[in-house]
């Protein structure tokens, strides 16, 4: 998974991975056909996604055709979910405990009907008739 996760963090080699996702198997010509670098470089690219596990290539006539092997992205998608759900479920008790201390702060905190919250000889239209 490191090796997926490092070979993701350049932005030319994910585009590699979006074109051999959409396109099926492709040569380094054609990919470097649609990507602003050269096809050395995409040659460089590819060989650091087979190096992770995310590219297989074959031979087909006298063409190397390189094909996504999603198996590799499958496994870091379910460690990057199961991450996130965990910060969901922290995130969800923290939440829970906000509410439950602003429903308590609610409810002790004095009201205006409550003598508390009335100043001292003002205790109503009594007081007021004397």
């Amino acid at each position: 998974m490191d090796g997926v996760l490092g070979a993701l963090g350049d932005a030319t080699r994910r585009t590699v991975v979006e074109l051999l996702a959409a396109g099926g198997g492709r040569t380094a010509t054609s990919l470097a056909g649609e990507l602003p670098v050269t096809r050395q470089a995409v040659v460089q690219h590819l060989a650091v996604l087979r190096e992770a596990g995310l590219v297989e290539s074959r031979r087909v006539g006298r063409d190397v055709r390189f094909e996504l092997r999603p198996e590799a992205l499958t496994e870091t998608a379910a460690w990057i979910a199961d991450v996130a759900a965990q910060w969901d479920r922290r995130l969800t008790v923290i939440a829970e405990i906000a509410e439950t201390a602003r429903v308590e702060a609610m409810l002790s905190a004095p009201t205006e009907a409550s003598p508390a919250a009335t100043p001292p000889g003002r205790l109503g239209r009594a007081d007021d008739a004397r």
